[in-house]
């Protein structure tokens, strides 16, 4: 298969109930609970989890996001405790405030440490930015190594600056590719996000990526602030995903 794989999950962000229920109706493979207000990966309360993780049917799972982390590895823990008593099934943090691998690795073990000192069949998800020279955040390409001495389960790309550019105006697809292969070689899931449309998919699948993440791709408006999750939009992405699907299917 040309290290292509033939199932990617559609991993879509709500932010309340009635939005992950457009989400779920459309066909998304994991619901992602955010709050684009306080970010790429802006957390969300608990109580707003907890709703959404009761309106999400099984086996659809359901991550969250801790946020775009500070270097403060113990006030980080105790944010990931409180995430894993939601009872979600990933936890995604964004390496946004270390400045090098050692920073990241540190805090992204402390973070594992407390979620699955409560849950342990929690998956942990380290996320690096496309981007990071802009924000001064650790080398994204870094990422699968700080992810495996850290003993985290996958690992994602986003970006850190939402202004219309995207995960390919910072990373080639060469980059990507190797960081696929790399991950893949630590025993790691891939993820890609980070202003992505519904033309980027043929790319990201390609890659090999095990998961895919949006949000203004399914937003009225293509506005992920201000838009709303359209059960539609969401049905078109996971149509052209089946079709990718169909054509591996075809090949091999």
């Amino acid at each position: 298969m040309n290290g292509v794989y033939a199932y990617m999950k559609l991993l879509i962000s709500p932010v309340d109930e009635k939005e992950a229920v457009e989400a779920v109706k459309g066909g998304a493979d994991i619901i992602d609970v955010k709050n684009p207000k306080e970010g790429a990966l802006g957390a969300s309360f608990p109580w707003v989890i907890k709703r959404i993780k009761e309106v999400t049917p099984e086996p659809i799972e359901v991550s969250c996001t801790l946020g775009d982390l500070p270097n403060l590895p113990g006030a980080m823990s105790l944010a990931a405790l409180g995430a894993a008593t939601t009872d979600v099934d990933y936890i995604k943090a964004g390496l946004y405030g270390v400045k090098n691998k050692n920073e990241a690795v540190y805090l992204m073990q402390n973070v594992g440490k407390a979620a699955r000192g409560y849950k342990p069949s929690i998956k942990i998800v380290a996320t690096g930015y496309a981007d990071a020279e802009r924000v001064g955040a650790v080398n994204p390409l870094l990422v699968p190594e700080i992810a495996r001495k850290a003993e985290a389960d996958i690992v994602m790309i986003d970006t850190a600056v939402k202004d219309g550019k995207n995960l390919f105006t910072f990373l080639t697809v060469e980059q990507l590719k190797r960081f696929v292969h790399t991950a893949h070689d630590c025993g790691l899931k891939v993820g890609f996000a980070g202003s992505l449309k519904k033309e980027d998919l043929a790319t990201i699948y390609a890659l090999g990526t095990d998961i895919v993440g949006l949000r203004g791709a399914v937003c009225t408006f293509s506005d992920r602030v201000n838009g709303r999750i359209d059960r539609q939009k969401v049905r078109e992405l996971v149509e052209i995903k089946k079709r990718l699907e169909k054509q591996i299917e075809i090949r091999v």
